[in-house]
């Protein structure tokens, strides 16, 4: 086999040759001899089946490996030719032509290489911060947010009717069509009026209910929800009410404190003091997810110059078409799928979009590496287990879902990506 080499960019790399059926037969031969030291045929010895009954018997797969066999070592050549490492090479490689002809296949093989990104002179990309800090008005705020929260519910000492914010004490039973559902009942459940808790039109319906007063509240299920079976149907919930609640007055004592901050030795001032450190953290993060960080990445794909290598570039694109794709309506899914012109066109437009993400995580990988920025696997897992149990979810199902969906990786790298970008802009001081 001969092949020639020409370099694209400093990422990317053709490889053109040709595979001369000579080449595919005699890989045939010896990957057919080989197969039949192993199989196991009726009239033959185990171990000495002959080639010519494996070819009969495995001859499209034989020549399909033997193909591939011979594509390699024509990559293999490229390799050796063009005088790269191939641990150099990401992704995989992309067949610009691939045309079986009597004699031959003729290949090219568009190969690309990881970035070499020159991490100098980045310091200048990062946008100045200045660390927002909490008024004392906000922190009062807050202070009084968290204990009207804390504050306990109190059987009322009139009887009157319900009012929006009372918590209330009922039964209920829905029923869609006259039937009962499954999960629709509940007795002596405690609803917020006012929460949201339950479906659109139900809390507000409730309102001016009295003691052991029984009513029928109709509401329509929401289209997008959860069960397929109520999702956009009407309902109508048998409802009694039993018992009216309201918020007393909150304690605002070092108990409180000690309560929120599960420490016995917490003040007042000690609350005060997370909260106004809360506050700030809250100011920061929204700064940072809003304004920072768009803009950090934006000024470092601008600043750094290198070939980004193709592959990539188009996994990206296929990524974001197929993201597009799921949001598409049937109709205009269709339309796609029919006109290969207007697929190429959508390609275009998000491949600028797709160059500047793959050009981002390349740097971010550069910085991380000069910046000394690392996460373990235990701080990711560790991240996922909160996320999880602050959304009430079952943490290590969720770790499981990850694991299984090959998630991980990202959710590592979304890390890193934080990490350093917060010890560039002084975030972590």
């Amino acid at each position: 086999m001969k092949v020639t080499v020409k370099k694209l960019d400093d990422a990317n790399i053709l490889v053109s040759g040709a595979v001369e059926n000579s080449v595919i037969e005699t890989n045939i031969d010896r990957l057919a001899r080989e197969a039949g030291k192993q199989m196991k045929v009726d009239g033959f010895r185990q171990g000495k089946v002959p080639p010519h009954v494996v070819k009969k018997l495995h001859g499209d797969k034989l020549r399909q490996d033997a193909e591939s066999e011979a594509l390699k070592s024509l990559m293999d050549l490229g390799i050796a030719e063009a005088g790269i490492n191939a641990s150099d090479i990401i992704g995989e490689p992309i067949f610009k032509k691939y045309d079986k002809q009597d004699d031959k296949i003729e290949v090219e093989l568009e190969l690309s290489l990881r970035p070499d990104v020159k991490v100098e002179g980045y310091e200048k990309a990062v946008p100045s911060f200045k660390k927002p800090t909490a008024t004392a008005k906000e922190v009062d705020e807050k202070f009084k947010e968290i204990a009207s929260q804390n504050a306990p519910f109190e059987k009322i000492k009139r009887k009157r009717m319900v009012r929006d914010g009372d918590m209330t004490l009922i039964d209920f039973e829905g029923f869609v069509d006259g039937t009962a559902f499954e999960g629709g009942k509940a007795e002596k459940f405690n609803l917020k009026i006012g929460s949201g808790q339950f479906i659109p039109g139900f809390e507000e319906q409730i309102i001016g209910m009295k003691y052991e007063e029984e009513k029928d509240v109709v509401v329509t299920f929401p289209k997008e929800y959860q069960s397929a079976d109520l999702a956009g149907k009407e309902a109508t919930f048998k409802v009694k009410l039993h018992e009216i609640q309201e918020q007393a007055e909150a304690e605002l004592n070092d108990a409180l404190a000690q309560k929120l901050l599960q420490d016995e030795k917490a003040t007042l001032d000690t609350l005060k003091e997370k909260l106004k450190e809360q506050i700030v953290n809250e100011k920061v993060s929204k700064e940072y997810n809003e304004k920072l960080k768009p803009e950090l990445i934006e000024a470092l794909v601008a600043h750094f110059d290198f070939a980004l290598p193709n592959n990539i570039v188009e996994q990206e694109i296929d990524a974001k078409i197929n993201a597009k794709a799921r949001e598409m309506k049937e109709e205009e899914l269709k339309a796609y799928q029919e006109n290969p012109e207007k697929v190429e066109a959508l390609r275009d437009e998000v491949r600028e979009e797709a160059q500047n993400s793959v050009k981002a995580t390349f740097i971010v990988d550069a910085l991380a590496k000069k910046e000394e920025v690392n996460v373990d696997d235990q701080e990711v897992s560790q991240a996922i287990y909160y996320e999880a149990m602050m959304s009430g979810q079952d943490p290590q199902a969720v770790i499981k879902y990850y694991q299984d969906n090959n998630l991980l990786p990202a959710v590592k790298m979304g890390m890193i990506e934080d990490k350093l970008f917060g010890k560039l802009l002084g975030l972590d001081k």
